[in-house]
């Protein structure tokens, strides 16, 4: 079977944010999560049923038309987790490169425990990856120092060049992005806990 025909599941899709890494991103979450970290931002996510199943190349046409209408320069990876889905999202990301485009990856595991992991998969979607942000999400250790960074136990895994901890786009504030399209109300970002009651009192305003 081709790569590019295997399917994901797929919990949500924003094709232009600015809210989860570097410039302007097309990020992807996905559907299933065999972590459970308290105080998850994205519960409904972490089920392996449900979502949207698409293929690589479903993602890539979605992606082909962020990059010609928003101009994004690289695709986020998140959930979910991004390696218990690393058979496809290695192909993917393979593609994301191929094209010159940068990958981003939040995942609960440490760098160390994703590499004595005897999948290949989970090897090749590191190969193809720029930035890794590792650890379990930690609600009582809330970092407010660094951008897109949820915990302070996290780290930053500058894997190649493209990118610099040196940047000053680390210390930025952190934002909150809310759309209301077609009746239904989604929010990304940080500090997302703090928008749930925002999100309630929207979607029940959108559904009148």
């Amino acid at each position: 079977m081709s790569a590019s025909v295997l399917t994901m599941q797929i919990a949500h899709i924003v094709p232009c944010t600015e809210a989860e890494g570097p410039g302007r991103r097309f990020a992807v979450w996905f559907q299933g999560c065999p972590l459970r970290c308290a105080g998850c931002c994205n519960p409904e996510m972490l089920p392996f049923d449900g979502g949207t199943a698409m293929t690589i190349d479903d993602l890539l046409r979605q992606l082909g038309r962020a990059v010609e209408r928003h101009g994004v320069e690289g695709v986020t990876l998140l959930g979910g987790e991004p390696f218990a889905h690393a058979a496809a999202a290695c192909g993917f990301a393979r593609r994301v490169r191929e094209l010159g485009l940068s990958v981003m990856i939040f995942s609960g595991y440490e760098l160390e425990e994703l590499r004595a992991m005897r999948e290949p998969a989970v090897h090749e979607l590191l190969a193809h990856t720029d930035l890794l942000v590792d650890g379990l999400f930690l609600r009582d250790q809330p970092d407010t120092t660094r951008r897109w960074i949820g915990s302070r136990n996290q780290r930053i895994h500058f894997l190649t060049e493209r990118y610099r901890p040196d940047d000053p786009c680390w210390r930025q504030r952190d934002t909150l992005e809310i759309r209301l399209r077609g009746g239904e109300v989604t929010v990304n970002g940080f500090p997302a806990r703090k928008a749930v009651g925002l999100w309630k009192r929207l979607d029940a305003r959108a559904k009148r």
